[in-house]
């Protein structure tokens, strides 16, 4: 077998999978290969580059591209139309959700959650050659949960078990433990803080099975320190 070819375990792929895919930029080691270790579950339309080492049992939607140089640990999901860009650092049990974008140099630790439409960006001036050089893209804590439509802004680092809401766009630091939302994101309390999700929704009326905000007062996600639990 040759240097460069892939190193594919067991896995389960679909018709119209691609593993393997020759990169179209020079990468540092010209002879590395793709590892893909056992038990992968690849839907139609995955791509993945050559070139990365990806753990066991990775899971993915359709069409989802993984590019190269990527390093993925065990248990991680990307669901449809998510795009892991080159150069990633990606841990165990990291679940990535439908169209997501990361950008290159993006670090997530094990059992971070990034809902649908996570935008991740890297290049703090786009079009300047010297930001160009310069390209990384945030890092996520472990345990951090991103909401639905979040972008991330290069360089930012999210603290471990943080909860970003959706549609923030982050531009700064988020401490371990810590509640973000808002354009630009701000922290608005601790995850110990967030109100109980009992006094957040109620039924539906005639409908068992749906649920809607409360009306009664818990309009804050947050409690402040002259609310009783």
């Amino acid at each position: 077998m040759a240097s460069d070819a892939p190193l594919i375990e067991p896995l389960h792929a679909d018709a119209g999978v691609i593993v393997g895919y020759q990169p179209g930029r020079p990468i540092k080691d010209s002879t590395e290969r793709l590892v893909l270790a056992p038990g992968a579950h690849l839907r139609s339309g995955t791509v993945i580059y050559g070139g990365s080492h990806i753990g066991a049992r990775f899971e993915t939607g359709h069409n989802v591209v993984i590019r190269e140089e990527c390093v993925i640990g065990d248990d991680v999901c990307v669901w449809s139309n998510s795009v892991v860009d080159y150069g990633c650092r990606i841990g165990d049990g990291v679940k990535i959700h439908a169209n997501c974008y990361l950008a290159q140099f993006t670090e997530i630790s094990a059992g971070a959650f990034l809902a649908p439409g996570v935008t991740v960006a890297n290049d703090l001036y786009p079009g300047d050659p010297a930001s160009a050089r310069l390209m990384s893209g945030p890092s996520i804590g472990p345990g951090a949960r991103i909401g639905v439509n979040v972008t991330l802004l290069p360089y930012v680092r999210i603290g471990a078990e943080a909860l970003v809401g959706a549609g923030a766009v982050v531009t700064r630091d988020v401490p371990d433990g810590c509640v973000a939302y808002g354009n630009p994101a701000m922290v608005h309390g601790r995850i110990e803080d967030l109100v109980e999700i009992s006094r957040r929704v109620e039924a539906v009326p005639g409908d068992g099975h749906r649920l809607r905000m409360a009306h009664r007062r818990a309009a804050g996600s947050v409690r402040t320190e002259r609310e009783s639990p």
